[in-house]
């Protein structure tokens, strides 16, 4: 049996506080709070395994339209938990990072953002990153705008124009692509997050709760993530050669289907899935 491998980039849309605080007839923000906490454990959950990169969808462009209530308690639970937890993430060694629109934000937010992402720049460990007002619409035209102006002060000229070159103007550019998309909260579709970027991702959908998603789902994830063979356009019998030979070949880093190098899932849990 082959060793379990790792994803290097775990995207995830973090879907149900609300409806779990309403299971238990609490306001919204309270499910918002207990997602708070998820988010730590998962960012742990990551730094144990070797996780490179972890992407979040906290905000998206169309969450304006929630009533202005729980946008605002989301805005002030943003500031909260910045302040709170970016000593620790420094401390850990942890590189924030902010995507989206930011502009929209209160002055204040934007300040803590800014002061945030110096303070852990030149971390070395995970990278996590919050989507926040953001959208992969936006970001496609947001790329397409600036490419379009490169061209109109004469910087490039459309032949010029390539899919690498495109994507080199994307949020996320300096990245590895993710390598798997969770989203909790039972619903199967990725609701505008990263559309350039998921291509080639692994797709993972539970009907579990973002405040219920502990270890035993997160692992879960992972298991069958490793369970699954990822081609990029080649057949298995390619892939099956070039692992046995572990060397790269092709447009697309054949090396990238090994997504992790071949490490081992710490603290395995054998679900069965290896094999599938």
């Amino acid at each position: 049996m082959t060793t379990p491998r790792i994803p290097r980039h775990i995207a995830i849309i973090m879907d149900g506080n609300g409806r779990w605080a309403k299971q238990r007839m609490l306001p919204r923000y309270a499910g918002h709070h207990a997602g708070v906490e998820t988010v730590r454990q998962v960012v742990s959950h990551c730094t144990q395994q070797g996780v490179e990169v972890l992407t979040l969808f906290a905000f998206s462009s169309e969450n304006w339209r929630r009533p202005a209530q729980e946008v605002s308690w989301l805005m002030e639970l943003f500031i909260t938990a910045l302040q709170r937890e970016i000593n620790k993430l420094h401390k850990n060694q942890v590189q924030l990072r902010i995507i989206g629109d930011r502009s929209a934000f209160p002055t204040k937010l934007q300040e803590l953002i800014v002061q945030s992402e110096e303070l852990t720049r030149n971390n070395t460990g995970l990278t996590l990153v919050i989507a926040a007002n953001y959208g992969g619409r936006w970001d496609i035209v947001k790329t397409a705008k600036h490419l379009a102006w490169q061209i109109e002060q004469g910087q490039l000229n459309s032949e010029d124009i390539t899919e690498s070159l495109f994507a080199s103007q994307m949020s996320l550019a300096d990245l590895p692509e993710p390598d798997l998309f969770i989203r909790t909260g039972g619903e199967k579709r990725v609701s505008n997050f990263l559309l350039w970027q998921l291509a080639y991702t692994e797709m993972y959908f539970t009907d579990t709760l973002w405040p219920d998603f502990n270890k035993e789902q997160f692992m879960l994830a992972m298991e069958s993530f490793a369970s699954r063979q990822r081609r990029f356009g080649r057949t298995g019998d390619q892939v099956e050669e070039v692992e046995k030979r572990g060397s790269p070949e092709g447009p697309k880093e054949v090396c990238l289907r090994l997504e992790g190098g071949g490490k081992p899932l710490k603290n395995h849990i054998d679900l069965g899935l290896s094999n599938a």
